[in-house]
């Protein structure tokens, strides 16, 4: 029986794809515990000979994506020019991958600005590039999104069908950041250069409560830590994890001014409007766990995380003041808090913070995966790649060290 053929089409928009059509793609899906596909053989579909729970990852929702597009966060006039590409078999969507024309480097959390600055100082031209990614958010997620039920050359095509559009739209590079380790291979296998990279990444060992987390650290480390969650509370504030309908417009509000200035000092300009917010706040309330500080009843910080099938997702946190340790408190404690009261494995802290460790998130690895265009530049950069990956996992291994678990823990 000759095997159904498979149409690509790139849509400039979410919101032309069915909710429906999308989350089939994007799963809830089934993946290792404590995600450990990058331990896999190279090739091998992961999870045949460990336990598996139901994977259900917020970023890569058709939600998420369209309260981006919607709220004029990433969009053409900021730079994320929508190009989602869609696979389909008998007129039924299969598989898509996100994908946008983008012109600048900014919110994508794997830099590649040195790699433009030397392309364009030879006499290249960058960008436009396409970036297969979610906005501003440097979480690891499929990116090759297909149906349960799809087979590998659904993925092949897409890959296919993005390296097509590139040539079409002339662009210089193909970068796909913060896939799964699958997909990264597969990525790799289509001629794709493979980027590592680092976060830090708390893992719950059957925690029944915070204490009992505490007794598995270094008696040092744990006396530390009961003296910052003292600390970030003293002076009378109060903390609250909030979720669902319990999530009101001040504390959007706040959240949102908290977020401006946290922006202004880092960036220089915010990723994400106003409208953002209020849109996953109505798309997508009983996914975010926001933790807000409050003093003397004015709203002082705030902390947004989304919450998986697994995993507790932290993005954004923001302060209007100096207040001690209440980052730790408010961004790493009490998302460790939340995952042992609802049994979650995992929590993701975001990107980079070494000061992490000691609070119990160790390294993590990260992957990109990248297609340039330019034979002379692909060498180039894979060279660099090359001596890249031996120092992160030099780095990995170094900073695994400094673990505050006690040695009979690990």
């Amino acid at each position: 029986m000759a095997s159904p053929e498979i149409t690509l089409e790139a849509v400039p928009s979410v919101g032309d794809i069915s909710p429906a059509d999308w989350d089939a793609c994007a799963g809830p899906r089934q993946r290792p515990v404590n995600d450990l596909d990058s331990l896999m053989p190279e090739g091998s579909s992961g999870g045949s000979c460990i336990d598996l729970k139901p994977y259900y990852n917020p970023f890569v929702s058709h939600a998420f994506f369209l309260a981006a597009e919607d709220s004029g966060s990433a969009i053409a006039r900021t730079g994320w020019l929508p190009r989602h590409l869609v696979a389909k078999i008998d007129g039924t969507i299969a598989g898509i991958v996100p994908c946008y024309l983008k012109s600048h480097s900014q919110g994508e959390y794997v830099f590649d600005r040195g790699w433009a600055d030397a392309y364009e100082r030879a006499g290249g031209r960058y960008y436009p590039k396409l970036q297969c990614a979610v906005p501003f958010t440097p979480v690891t997620g499929p990116r090759l999104l297909l149906r349960p039920d799809a087979d590998a050359k659904v993925a092949d095509a897409l890959i296919a069908g993005m390296l097509e559009l590139a040539r079409r739209h002339k662009v210089s590079s193909i970068h796909v950041t913060f896939p799964t380790h699958t997909d990264w291979q597969r990525f790799a296998a289509a001629g794709f250069l493979q980027r590592t990279g680092q976060q830090f990444h708390w893992e719950n060992r059957g925690y029944a409560s915070f204490d009992d987390f505490l007794a598995a650290l270094s008696s040092r480390k744990r006396k530390t830590i009961r003296k910052e969650r003292e600390a970030a509370t003293a002076g009378g504030i109060t903390i609250h994890t909030l979720s669902g309908a319990a999530i009101e417009k001040r504390h959007w509000d706040a959240f949102f001014r908290f977020y401006i200035s946290t922006s202004d000092r880092k960036w220089g300009s915010p990723y994400l409007t106003r409208e953002f917010f209020d849109l996953i706040g109505a798309r997508m309330a009983e996914k975010i766990v926001l933790v807000m500080a409050e003093k003397n009843g004015r709203l002082i910080a705030g902390a947004l995380n989304l919450r998986g099938g697994d995993t507790l997702y932290g993005r954004n946190w923001g302060c209007a003041g100096d207040f001690p340790f209440l980052h730790f408190e408010a961004c790493y404690y009490r998302a460790i808090d939340f995952a042992i009261a609802h049994g979650l494995s995992r929590v993701e802290a975001g990107a980079q913070g070494q000061h992490k460790i000691q609070r119990g998130y160790l390294p993590s690895p990260t992957y990109s995966a990248h297609w340039i265009r330019d034979p002379g530049f692909k060498r180039a950069v894979d060279e660099f790649l090359a001596r890249e990956r031996c120092a992160v996992e030099y780095e990995m291994n170094e900073l695994a060290e400094l673990s505050p678990f006690r040695r009979e823990m690990e």
